[in-house]
């Protein structure tokens, strides 16, 4: 009896209630945490941005100069900080002298938009009393204002805060580029045998929805910027550079940063007119609307198929709804990558979908390898090869 062989034995399996029951309870656990915690999403979220954009660098510094991965990850700091602290020092001198240029009669502004304010119009048979419009956003103004003006201490509290999380962020960031490697080996390492080649496809297409958009929105705000401040110098607009570079931010807000440089660009043409050509200001206001309505087409049916690609080509309602919701749930950072999210979520919702309701989906093999990470994100990734 002592020598008998103990039979191997299949570990029991847990039934489908237990599964469904601590599923469920997995996921409200999560939307908990995700409540509890919500003020450590958007720096979280940052940190996360930072480290995908240096980590392709330290990289690259690490290979090239034969440094230590930790010294790379530093001087790839060193160096983002330079160029962001070297733009404002280069470009504020130019502005100074754009301004000084321009010789802008203030008084005879603030006159144009007085009078202009202080009408009565009539459309479609209403009165319109602008006067009255007028007096209450300066109230509400200085109803805003006013509290802002006696927070004095909450305003410190504010820069301790914000200091705090500059130090989070930036320790999150720095052990993402470090333990990026080990992180997705971790990943890839924990998905079930049977689902890999799941994995392998949904990471391929949102990496390359995520490469795509960071790669191509940054090219794109150049060319961008680049276009409108070459034509605002050509048409004298007021203040080309800053226009340009507006433009060039404003495309990080799809469709909607189309109609806010238009608001801002007409307004400075009504109100400002054109620093050299001859003609009215209310004529140079209507050229700047139809050349940008002309360039906004342009831009959609062009410039972003070309430059970012069809993966994150969303219809536009789609993309101002995706804004105004991630506005709402995210702030400010929810906006710029609204559309990134929206394609991301359109990749696993048809996934679901089709296994929902077992549908033809992109045959994937499950023993097919998971790829390697690109470290060049700026690259778009090579399209995977025909499968036999």
């Amino acid at each position: 009896m002592g020598d008998a062989k103990l039979n191997p034995v299949e570990r029991p399996r847990w039934p489908y209630p237990s599964k469904l029951v601590i599923s469920l309870l997995l996921v409200g656990l999560a939307i908990y945490l995700l409540r509890s915690f919500s003020v450590v999403i958007p720096p979280l979220i940052i940190a996360i941005i930072i480290a995908f954009v240096l980590s392709p660098v330290a990289k690259m510094l690490a290979r090239r100069l034969h440094l230590p991965r930790i010294l790379a990850i530093i001087l790839s700091y060193i160096i983002a900080i330079l160029v962001v602290a070297l733009f404002p020092s280069i470009i504020i001198p130019w502005l100074g002298s754009e301004f000084s240029n321009l010789n802008l009669d203030l008084q005879r502004i603030l006159g144009t938009i007085e009078s202009a304010l202080g009408r009565q119009y009539q459309i479609a048979g209403f009165e319109i009393d602008t006067s009255a419009l007028l007096d209450q956003l300066i109230a509400g103004l200085q109803g805003l204002v006013e509290p802002i003006v006696g927070q004095t201490l909450s305003l410190a509290v504010g820069l301790i805060s914000s200091l705090v999380w500059l130090i989070f962020i930036f320790i999150v960031s720095f052990y993402l580029i470090k333990d990026g490697p080990q992180l997705s080996r971790w990943a890839q390492n924990h998905v079930p045998p049977a689902y890999r080649g799941d994995y392998a496809w949904l990471s391929n297409e949102i990496n390359q929805i995520w490469f795509s958009f960071f790669r191509g929105q940054l090219v794109l705000a150049l060319v961008v910027a680049i276009i409108f401040t070459l034509l605002g110098y050509m048409l004298g607009l007021p203040f080309a550079l800053v226009m340009g570079i507006l433009a060039g931010l404003l495309e990080f807000l799809p469709s909607i940063g189309h109609g806010i440089w238009m608001t801002i660009a007409a307004l400075l043409a009504y109100f400002i007119g054109s620093t050299w050509l001859p003609i009215p200001n209310w004529v140079f206001m209507l050229i700047i609307i139809g050349l940008h309505l002309f360039f906004q087409q342009f831009d959609l049916n062009y410039l972003i198929p070309r430059i970012i690609g069809s993966r994150l080509h969303l219809p536009p309602l789609v993309v101002i709804l995706g804004i105004v919701s991630g506005a709402i749930l995210a702030g400010v950072l929810g906006i710029p990558l609204a559309a990134p999210t929206i394609a991301s979520a359109r990749v696993i919702g048809g996934y679901v979908y089709a296994n929902l309701f077992d549908l033809d989906w992109p045959p994937v093999s499950a023993a097919q390898p998971l790829p390697p990470p690109n470290p060049r994100w700026w690259k778009r990734p090579p399209p995977e090869e025909a499968k036999v």
